[in-house]
Order: structure tokens, then C-alpha cells, then sequence
């Protein structure tokens, strides 16, 4: 398999271990980057997009749950901007949101209680923002707002949406693009335009039966999130989902663009002379809003604002330290090293059993950081 992009002397291994995956297989086609202290040390991709089509520098591909840390970048650059306040009521910004327990800060680090939805709704009826948005302003926390964590697995992005347009009054999606992607020359994309369609690689679904349902509690909050709605893998690769905003799920980009954002946090909120964030801002990510057994991912989680913290248990490859990371159905991921000045991201559409971790995302994020260590 031919691996094409740019490796810095010093991270050879990364480069070898995507030319190893890509030709037994664990990889069909994926891209991987490194920023190092503002500069692109890898930026590499290969394999096949969709069956006869190579991958290629701009092929992008749906990222899962790491599109969230697209939709909390764009609702952080808020705060900076002081359009949302983390610790007033969400209903301050949008009058709809009944409870008014739940502040900006809960919303955004998966403590609002707000896991899924409690109306049954189609899949219709979650690309209808507005009323998918509606349903969940109207109903009840799953759980107190605050006492714990329970992942917004599939809602997080209606819940920033509803948030943002509340605030100014226009839609998360094209907040992101004039806020965060178009200043930073980032090609992802909250909902693919028409004329990126034929640039998007097709997913992969992993193997059936990863998951042991018969093994959860009957009072487990996963199932509900999962089900309520079912989502057709082989969906995903239609233009009819691709296209809408769904920003806690179906973000497209690639390792290079997924970096190239998360920098902004990696690197005290500027990159190549664009500001987007300030350092107090950034000091809040890292303020642990929750710590101790996630109610819906039913692992240990550690959360900060918008991000996912260090946590061994959940995510043994990624390290300790002034850190936020997060990562996506399959095995998408980006970790930010805020002592490093590094952000790590990989992408790809063979998708494998992995929420939190799994051993093909795990020996990228090694690789990567033992490279670093190496190269420092």
C-alpha cells in the first residue's frame, strides 16, 4: 500500500506502523497527523477511499464522536467572545430549555443528564434540527443535571446547536465554518456541501456483536441512547445524512484538518497568528467537571469543558498531563498536550469495536507520542 503526505525525521515508526495496518488490513484507507509546536510534523495518508478509488491528500471521512470537539470549539470561542457564560442556566440563551438546572458548563461536559432523547424519534426526525432540538429542550434530565456524567452520545451536537442559535440567533454549523474552520483554513465540515460530496470516503461498518447487550444492567442509560434512533451504518454514506449537521456524529474532515483545529487548544489558543481562544478560556477545558463512572459509556470518565480528560482506565494510551482529547465510534481520535504544544489526530473508515479505545487507535497514539519523546 503506498503511503503518500509528509514524515519528519523521527517519526518514521508512525509512517511504518499506517504502511503495516493499510496492507494486512486493520486499515483500509486513514490519514494521520502530528502539530508540533505549530509545525506539521506528519501529515501522512494512504490506502482506498471507497473500493477503486484511492484515498486521497483531501479525501475526508465522517469522524464520529470527534466531530464534538468540533461543536464545543465553536460554542468555547463563544465564551471567549463573552456570548455564553459556562456557568449561567441554559435557558438564559434559550428559553425553550425547561430545566434550568442545566448550566452552559453542564450542557457541554456530558453532566446535563441530557443523554438522548425520551420521545421516540425516527431518523427523519433527527435530521430535523429544530425539532430534534425542541424535543430535548422540552424534556426532562435522564439524572440530576451535574451530579455525574452520562455521554451525549448522539445529542451532543443538537444540544450545542440549540445552545448557539439561542444565543445569536444562527446555527452551530455556520458558526463553526465562519468562526473556527474557514479562519484556520481547516477543510471540516459540519454537514458536506455539494461540492465535497465526491470527496468523502465511504465507512467501513466494524464486525456485528461487539457489543454484549445481555451483559448491561436493565437500568443501563446506553441501550436508550442507542436505540432511540437506530442508525443505519451503511446510511452514513448516503449524501442525505452527510449533508445535514448532525455535530455530535457526522462531522467530515481528515487527521489534517481535525489538527489543525484542535491545535488552537495545544497551543494557547492561537495558531499561525489567528486567536481563537484566550488562555483563561483554555484553562477552563481543563477544569474537571466530572470524575468517576460515565452513566451511559458505564466506563471511568473524567471530563472537562467540552473535552475528555486523562483518564488510564478508559484511554491507557493517552497521557497524563495538561491534556484533552476525545475520540469517535470506530476509532477516530485527537489528543491535545497542552505542555507539548503537540495535537495528534488519525481518521479513517475501516471501523473497528471502539468507544473509548481499542488496539489499533491505541498504537497510533503510542507511536505518535514515543516518536515525540524521541524527537524532543
Amino acid at each position: 500500500m503506498t503511503v503518500d503526505g509528509t514524515c519528519s525525521p523521527g517519526f518514521e515508526p508512525l509512517h511504518d506502523l499506517l504502511v503495516t495496518n493499510l496492507a494486512d488490513g486493520a486499515d483500509i484507507g486513514a490519514s494521520l497527523a502530528v502539530v508540533r509546536d505549530g509545525e506539521p510534523v506528519v501529515d501522512l495518508w494512504g490506502g482506498q477511499a471507497r473500493p477503486g478509488a484511492a484515498w486521497e491528500r483531501d479525501t475526508i471521512v465522517q469522524v464520529w464522536s470527534v466531530t464534538k470537539t468540533m461543536a464545543a470549539l465553536t460554542a468555547l470561542v463563544l465564551v471567549d467572545r463573552g456570548v455564553l457564560d459556562p456557568d449561567q442556566p441554559v435557558s438564559s440563551y434559550w428559553p425553550e430549555f425547561r430545566d434550568g438546572r442545566v448550566l452552559v458548563r453542564h450542557l457541554l461536559s456530558h453532566t446535563s443528564g441530557q443523554c438522548g432523547w425520551t420521545e421516540p424519534l425516527t431518523l427523519d426526525g433527527l435530521l430535523d434540527l429544530e425539532h430534534a432540538n425542541r424535543l430535548l429542550a422540552e424534556q426532562d434530565p435522564w439524572f440530576e443535571p451535574g451530579s455525574a456524567s452520562g455521554y451525549n452520545m448522539i445529542c451532543y451536537g443538537h444540544l450545542v446547536d440549540g445552545l448557539v442559535r439561542g444565543a445569536t440567533g444562527r446555527p452551530l454549523s455556520e458558526l463553526f465554518a465562519d468562526l473556527v474552520a474557514k479562519p484556520l483554513g481547516a477543510d471540516f465540515h459540519l454537514g458536506v456541501p455539494d461540492d465535497a460530496m465526491d470527496r468523502c470516503a465511504d465507512l467501513v461498518p466494524p464486525p456485528p456483536g461487539g457489543l454484549d447487550t445481555s451483559a448491561l444492567p436493565p437500568d443501563n442509560l446506553l441501550i436508550p441512547t442507542l436505540v432511540n434512533p437506530v442508525l443505519d451504518l451503511e446510511g452514513c454514506n448516503r449524501p442525505s445524512w452527510r449533508r445535514v449537521s448532525v455535530a455530535g456524529a457526522n462531522g467530515h474532515g481528515n487527521a489534517r484538518s481535525i489538527a489543525r483545529v484542535n491545535s488552537v487548544v495545544s497551543h494557547g489558543g492561537e495558531v499561525d497568528g489567528v486567536r481563537l481562544l484566550s488562555e483563561q478560556t483554555i484553562s477552563r477545558v481543563l477544569d474537571v467537571q466530572a470524575d468517576g463512572p460515565d452513566k451511559v459509556l458505564m466506563v471511568p470518565m473524567r471530563w472537562g469543558l467540552g473535552f475528555a480528560l486523562p483518564q488510564p482506565l478508559s484511554a491507557p494510551a493517552v497521557p497524563e498531563g495538561r491534556v484533552c482529547w476525545w475520540t469517535g465510534y470506530g476509532g477516530a481520535v485527537v489528543v491535545n498536550d497542552l505542555d507539548r504544544r503537540v495535537t495528534v489526530a488519525y481518521a479513517m473508515n475501516r471501523m473497528v469495536d471502539h468507544f473509548t479505545s481499542s488496539e489499533r487507535t491505541d498504537a497510533y497514539l503510542r507511536t505518535a507520542f514515543e516518536c515525540l519523546e524521541a524527537s524532543a
